[in-house]
């Protein structure tokens, strides 16, 4: 690989106004889509008191993005990424306004809904977002920007469910909701700041007709077929769903609501459960680079550390001994969950060509959302099932071992040099 200069988070951030004022719209968005998730599910659990009511949340927080994955990678790899990320906040504006209007039990389907549409805008923003990374940054740039990216949604996970937590249970659900739908006005602005050239390979995929962009996401599949490793990186966050995160999340609203209850229906817990997995998710894969780097075969190895730390995490909280220790559990799931999530993203970044991009995340996109939908509906058929949550959270922490295993065995059959590039 050729050398090029280290380039430090601080000096990104100064020197590269693009990516700055992309970073700015991503910390404002975040603060309001963690108002919206803490706020989303303590309305749902006030409002039905059940379990698979939460779980069911959940399911269509992970089903909605699933739906558009194939329009979303198309739109991506066709059309202007600048223009497609402010279009997605506008209309998210007007979305989020609609949870202000829910307020009887016999209206928790519009909930359900409203987060639909929501999240179904947001996976055709997370997927340009994603892929503009690369064009608006150099090549030596893409480890810190991808670190500070991931970095900065665990710091506004942290900062934004902790105030979500309190803003929910002090003054309400309803204000928390209000303060998202003006984070995407927020967030519009500093992406409109973003200049942007369009790829050459972006452009030339508009001559194929849109009527036959199912053509255009079969190719993307095909590539992921000619590109084993390529296909087995993009799984990893399916893995990382249907093990560690979404089913935990369920049991998570149940540990804030009932076990360990703070503010009203649990907000201020469940604000505070979130906000460590935000310090988690943000210093584990900073810590982790410190000693992998940008290379290639470092960063898949390390995935593997990845899993171990969280299954310990997931087995520490089982105990449900104290708030605390629920708390240091979960900070270890995070650490861990988080070297995986980045760590993949950022081999993603590093070997997939421009003219691809979109749909090979949208394809991530797509397993993790399908598999994130299965866990949340098992989660919560289950937390209604059996009596012992933490039988439950044991059984997810001997399961993330699974993907660890596998994908230590993958790397040792099949090892790939620093240099290596999926063209």
């Amino acid at each position: 690989m050729t050398d090029h200069p280290k380039v430090g988070y601080f000096a990104l951030v100064r020197t590269n106004r693009n990516w700055r004022n992309l970073w700015l719209g991503q910390i404002v968005s975040l603060l309001g889509d963690w108002f919206n998730l803490i706020a989303s599910a303590s309305l749902i659990a006030t409002l039905t008191g059940s379990g698979f009511a939460i779980g069911g949340l959940f399911v269509v927080r992970a089903l909605a993005p699933f739906l558009v994955s194939p329009f979303a990678g198309v739109i991506t790899d066709r059309y202007n990424r600048k223009n497609i990320l402010i279009g997605c906040d506008i209309v998210r504006i007007f979305i989020v306004l609609g949870f202000l209007f829910v307020k009887d039990p016999q209206f928790a389907w519009v909930i359900y809904a409203l987060t639909a549409l929501q999240l179904g805008v947001g996976g055709i923003f997370f997927t340009a977002r994603r892929a503009i990374t690369p064009d608006i940054v150099a090549p030596h740039e893409i480890g810190p920007a991808n670190a500070l990216g991931s970095a900065t949604w665990s710091v506004m996970l942290a900062i934004g469910a902790a105030i979500g937590g309190l803003v929910s249970g002090a003054f309400g659900v309803y204000t928390a909701f209000a303060i998202d739908s003006v984070t995407f006005i927020i967030s519009a602005l500093f992406i409109a700041r973003v200049e942007y050239q369009i790829p050459a390979e972006v452009t030339q995929a508009r001559s194929i007709s849109i009527l036959r962009f199912h053509e255009q996401y079969l190719d993307g599949l095909r590539y992921l077929k000619r590109h084993p490793e390529i296909l087995a990186i993009t799984l990893h966050k399916a893995a990382l769903q249907l093990t560690l995160s979404s089913g935990y999340e369920i049991a998570q609203v149940q540990i804030a609501k009932d076990i360990f209850p703070m503010g009203v229906a649990g907000a201020i817990s469940l604000g505070l459960l979130y906000a460590t997995s935000g310090v988690g998710s943000g210093l584990g894969p900073i810590a982790a680079r410190y000693f992998t780097g940008d290379r290639v075969s470092q960063l898949r190895r390390t995935i593997t550390l990845g899993y171990f730390i969280a299954a310990i995490g997931l087995v520490i909280i089982s105990t449900l001994h104290s708030f605390p220790v629920v708390v240091f559990g979960g900070l270890l799931r995070s650490i861990g969950g988080g070297i995986a999530w980045v760590f993949s993203t950022q081999l993603l970044l590093l070997l997939v060509p421009t003219q691809v991009r979109g749909r090979v995340f949208s394809f991530e996109q797509a397993s993790f959302a399908l598999t994130s939908s299965i866990a949340a509906a098992t989660s919560g058929l289950l937390l209604d099932a059996f009596p012992h949550l933490s039988q439950v959270i044991f059984g997810m922490g001997l399961i993330t071992l699974i993907p660890s295993v596998f994908w230590a065995i993958w790397c040792f059959r099949r090892p790939i040099t620093d240099d290596f590039r999926a063209e």
